[in-house]
């Protein structure tokens, strides 16, 4: 018998919900044995279950317990000072590359938002235009993925872009849509409570399964970039 499919509950958006009103040090030192039962918890079984499935689904990809995303807030730079995430999160980079320097998976859960998705958030410079490169390369690959109906039902490409196509390209370049991005994502929102539900890990995966291949063609000039320094 196969073991059941890892998944939140209930507990873990009413904890989120409570830590949305109480995001203070005392209550959440108060109430850490929840937190640790009841959203860390569910979110290392999940990720422990992503592990075993992800080389079939996405054998690049690394999905351990550095996995989860902590629940400490960086307040140094932000006028917003309440010490806590109120959302879990967990993101899944390439094996080779660092992992705010690749293209990668990711979901989070909040108490009124769970969204699924992936790609590329804040690549530097020299990245993004590697990235580009390889599409205005492999174009017809490119589209190939992210043009296929699958694909944009899970939301298309996203991100933010510039006004005009970089220098590097001509202005009436074909794919001059997909050069202005700044950033590569992809995913969508969904209710969040599928994740308490039995199919929330089937559904899981199979976004992932269908983001994985655009995930490895981001990947790929950064892999080679990388390896070349080698």
């Amino acid at each position: 018998m196969s073991p059941a499919a890892p998944r939140f509950t209930d507990r873990t958006l009413k904890f989120l919900r409570a830590l949305t009103r109480n995001n203070n040090r005392e209550w959440f030192k108060a109430h850490k044995d929840e937190y640790e039962t009841h959203v860390r918890g569910p979110m290392l079984a999940i990720i422990e279950r992503l592990a075993v499935d992800f080389p079939r689904v996405a054998p690049d990809l690394v999905a351990s317990p550095r996995s989860l995303y902590r629940v400490y807030r960086d307040t140094r730079f932000s006028p917003d000072k309440t010490p806590y995430k109120t959302h879990v999160a967990a993101s899944f980079s390439h094996q080779v590359l660092p992992k705010h320097e690749s293209a990668g998976l990711y979901f989070h859960l909040a108490s009124d938002q769970l969204w699924i998705g992936g790609g590329v958030y804040a690549p530097q410079t020299p990245e993004l235009h590697r990235i580009r490169e390889h599409i205005v390369a492999n174009l017809r690959s490119f589209r190939s993925l992210v043009e296929s109906p699958a694909f944009r039902r899970i939301g298309g490409v996203t991100g933010t872009r510039l006004q005009r196509v970089p220098r590097a390209f001509p202005q009436d370049h074909e794919a001059a849509e997909y050069l202005k991005l700044k950033q590569y994502l992809a995913g969508e929102e969904v209710d969040p409570q599928l994740a308490t539900s039995p199919r929330f890990y089937g559904a899981l995966l199979r976004r992932f399964t269908a983001l994985a291949p655009f995930i490895q063609f981001l990947n790929t000039p950064l892999v080679a970039a990388a390896r070349f320094k080698l």
